[in-house]
């Protein structure tokens, strides 16, 4: 699934990427959320909590988007993806991993690890991107969604129809711990027939 105009492209990431979307990631992180995280909270949860689950990668879930950038260039703006398995959250070195697959008729897609690059905060790429992930969890059989956001995705996630369920403090390695909102979306409306 691709998404292509003249402003972006959305792609499906790749073992190749890897690299690119640790640092963006980490930008992001860094450039976006102090203003809901401390600098410990951010340093404890960066590679763990927040950070890349390559698992998306391997099951092809995980897409990255490419901008202009002020200079002309396509560049890595943003990424984010969706998980058929039950982690809520999390990258490789999270401590709770649960690979088993879900069902798509008893339980909810989970929408992992949404991140824009600092440089193209505030364009509309975070939409974009959440769009794009539910169109595909949808196409895959899925009619729910779950996340766990950060708190500075809740206001985006309320607007596209997201309800906090649950406020989780996950523990991290240096003794913080950081808040993260369980969030849950009915989609609006079943993929067309094809017949």
């Amino acid at each position: 699934m691709i998404h292509s105009d003249a402003s972006c492209h959305i792609r499906v990431a790749g073992e190749g990427d890897i690299s690119a979307l640790h640092k963006l990631i980490e930008a992001s992180v860094r450039g976006l959320q102090a203003g809901d995280y401390t600098a410990a909270q951010i340093k404890g949860a960066l590679g763990t909590v927040l950070g890349l689950d390559t698992q998306l990668i391997r099951d092809q879930t995980y897409f990255l988007v490419e901008a202009i950038d002020s200079h002309g260039a396509m560049t890595l703006a943003g990424c984010g993806g969706w998980s058929k398995r039950k982690t809520l959250f999390g990258s490789d070195g999270a401590s709770v991993r649960e690979p088993e697959l879900l069902d798509p008729q008893t339980d909810a897609a989970k929408v992992r690890a949404i991140f824009v690059h600092p440089d193209f905060a505030r364009r509309g790429l975070g939409s974009l991107i959440l769009a794009h992930v539910e169109a595909a969890a949808q196409a895959a059989g899925f009619s729910h969604f779950e996340m766990g956001s950060t708190l500075t995705g809740v206001p985006l996630y309320h607007l596209k129809g997201y309800v906090e369920v649950e406020r989780i403090a996950v523990p991290l390695h240096n003794g913080e711990a950081l808040p993260v909102i369980r969030m849950i979306k009915t989609a609006n409306k079943a993929l067309p027939s094809s017949s």
